[in-house]
């Protein structure tokens, strides 16, 4: 069963979707625009039931098979928030608003997921319930988390739960997955040193937190090189240094960094964060100076089950074919919330080729409409293969 032929027939109407939520991109929960057209097109589509609200401004929508004999009931989520990012594509349907543009494909995302919904609430060839969940708030905010907390599980009886992301540099139409640990968990941090600000052209009568600061990111640099083992993946990366005042000959009261953590075992986890506390206070202390840290986590490990990724895997052969679906991938250091539906239920994360185009987060990236067909064929087979009629 390769990709179908009436999601084929809608691809132009999808794309056209997915234009109009890649020039109008929205942050975080605060989505009023997208979510007001996520739930008309589904109330036209003739879904049976339509919520809105949900974990502040979620949707959640539900399609029913001819048949629900057999109880079953399986969740399809896409994410709908845009970046705080200024567009650089020059394309005719680009961010019409300043500082904000759909850099990582969730325009994409919620446009397959409504046109998977359009072809089930035709077709129906299936024997239970698709519950579908249109998500705020993937890029920092919390939103699957806040989806969850809201009951999203529990309210819809939603047994197992699968998504998709699209990959640049994977070809358009083709599969990447794996079981197991597919996206590292993501957290992030703040250090504040604190010392004497003074003349730049005096350092003896100061405490220079800016030299304390860079001690600080070098020092850090030793724990992943050095203490983490070559097997045990982590990233600790310092991506911002800020001081309170900017001037050529101040040296500073205090200077703030910023960064981001990343891992896919808890135990390695726990070991960096404990030695990034030890060496931050002892650095800054080497330098004369204070340091506050305060480390927040953000997302889990993205993990996969077994048994649903192998579900996942047999949707995406019969869509693209067996040459098209890499399982040998490893896993990418990246965060991904939809780790906090995976906590709470089975389920499984697939990606979607997006071809040769500009890297995620990047001003340049589009969304590549020529992987609509694969991405909604891949939901409506694992419908129809989870949820068969004749089982």
């Amino acid at each position: 069963m390769p990709v179908k032929n009436r999601i084929a027939d809608l691809q132009p109407e999808i794309a056209a979707w997915r234009r109009d939520f890649h020039a109008h991109p929205e942050l975080r929960f605060d989505l009023p625009r997208t979510t007001a057209r996520v739930a008309a097109l589904l109330r036209d589509f003739g879904v049976d039931e339509v919520t809105e609200g949900v974990g502040q401004s979620g949707i959640v929508a539900v399609i029913k098979g001819r048949s629900t004999a057999s109880g079953r009931v399986v969740g399809f989520r896409a994410d709908m928030d845009a970046l705080p990012i200024t567009e650089a594509t020059g394309l005719d349907y680009a961010s019409e608003t300043a500082g904000r543009m759909h850099a990582c494909g969730h325009d994409g995302h919620t446009a397959i997921l409504l046109g998977a919904a359009r072809y089930l609430a035709e077709t129906r060839n299936f024997d239970g319930t698709v519950v579908l969940v249109f998500q705020p708030a993937e890029e920092g905010g919390g939103g699957a988390r806040a989806m969850v907390k809201d009951g999203l599980m529990k309210r819809w009886n939603i047994q197992e739960i699968y998504g998709l992301h699209n990959m640049p540099t994977l070809p358009v139409g083709a599969f990447a997955i794996k079981p197991g640990p597919l996206l590292a968990a993501s957290d992030f941090f703040e250090i504040t040193v604190r010392g004497k600000g003074g003349h730049g052209a005096m350092p003896h009568m100061a405490t220079d937190t800016t030299l304390g600061a860079a001690a600080i990111v070098m020092a850090l640099q030793q724990i992943v090189a050095r203490q983490v083992p070559a097997l045990g993946a982590a990233v600790l990366s310092v991506t911002g240094i800020q001081t309170d005042t900017m001037a050529h000959n101040v040296i500073p009261d205090s200077a703030r960094l910023t960064g981001t953590a990343r891992f896919l075992d808890k135990e390695v986890q726990a070991m960096v964060v404990r030695r990034m506390e030890e060496i931050i206070a002892a650095t800054a202390s080497a330098y004369g100076c204070s340091a506050d840290f305060n480390y927040m986590h953000g997302v889990n490990v993205t993990e996969n089950a077994e048994a649903n990724t192998e579900h996942a895997i047999a949707a995406a052969r019969a869509v693209a074919g067996e040459a098209l679906v890499r399982t040998d991938i490893e896993p990418l250091m990246g965060g991904e919330d939809f780790s906090e539906m995976l906590q709470v239920r089975p389920g499984a994360f697939i990606f979607l080729g997006n071809g040769d185009s500009a890297g995620l987060h990047h001003p340049e990236y589009d969304f590549n409409d020529e992987a609509i067909p694969a991405g909604c064929s891949w939901f409506a087979t694992l419908a129809e293969q989870r949820m068969p009629l004749d089982a």
